[in-house]
């Protein structure tokens, strides 16, 4: 008995150490990059490797040059009217094409359905060329719109899984009973179906925000002019300055981390649940 309870503690602490252990390697480098934010940059080149920062010393003029001086006014209005803009696409073409995946019946359905999944399953990597190829015969490829149209590509496909999922969950009864009373099937999507899906609305929502405000890779390879740089590409090009403090580079990064972030942490149980769904119902 006291072996399988000394076992039982031993496990416990295992557990903790690793939890803590997790942690810490996790938040570290975020704890590192606000540190080295406000720290003054006298203090930084003088003792580059000091962990823990004063109150006192706490300097908020590099977050001024960043926005100010730097042009990162302008890539947060970018990366927002992106970021906006691909959910607002997402949120609608998900909620109607997962609305007719579950309620009609046509031929080739299933077809359909599982080409678009099967679609998101291609690397990322593979698409660029030829979209590079493509955009800039077009003329179109230095263009927020572009980008737009990229991430609908990438977003679109979980949306309208994770929200398929959920419309199988819900009960057809009252919408059958509208449908008696005259109401059209748009009516049936707007006044009842969508009232009661914020939760996986919201999860479609944050899911598509993260990928549209974080993604680097396409805004690095198609957007060339400054004024329409997002945040992602905004700091790549901060860093590629040598003559500029890494203290800049660590202010833009914590403006780009910190909307999201915070976004997450607030709507997190909505995600999680809206790929519950998904993942069970599909």
């Amino acid at each position: 008995m006291g072996h399988e309870r000394a076992e039982s503690i031993s496990i416990r602490y295992l557990r903790i150490s690793g939890l803590l252990f997790f942690v810490l390697i996790t938040l570290f480098p975020f704890y590192w990059m606000v540190v080295s934010s406000l720290r003054p940059l006298e203090e930084i080149l003088v003792h580059p490797s000091r962990l823990w920062l004063s109150f006192r010393d706490i300097n908020l003029n590099a977050y001024y040059d960043v926005i100010f001086e730097h042009g990162f006014s302008r890539y947060i209005l970018n990366s927002l009217y992106v970021s906006t803009l691909t959910v607002f696409l997402t949120l609608f073409f998900s909620s109607i094409g997962g609305y007719a995946a579950t309620r009609f019946s046509f031929r080739g359905k299933r077809l359909i359905y599982s080409s678009i999944v099967v679609i998101y399953l291609f690397p990322v990597i593979v698409l660029i060329i030829p979209l590079y190829v493509i955009f800039s015969r077009l003329g179109i490829r230095d263009s927020l719109h572009v980008l737009i149209l990229i991430y609908l590509a990438q977003t679109l496909p979980v949306g309208l899984y994770m929200m398929r999922g959920h419309f199988e969950a819900l009960p057809v009864e009252v919408e059958q009973a509208a449908l008696i009373d005259g109401c059209s099937r748009l009516g049936v999507l707007w006044r009842i179906v969508l009232p009661v899906s914020l939760p996986a609305l919201a999860s479609v929502a944050l899911y598509t925000f993260m990928i549209a405000w974080n993604e680097f890779l396409f805004a690095f390879i198609f957007l060339d002019s400054p004024s329409k740089f997002t945040l992602s590409r905004g700091v790549v090009h901060l860093a590629g300055s040598v003559h500029l403090s890494k203290q800049l580079v660590m202010a833009a990064s914590v403006i780009i981390t910190i909307p999201v972030l915070a976004l997450f942490i607030l709507f997190e149980r909505y995600l999680v649940s809206g790929l519950t769904k998904g993942a069970v119902k599909g």
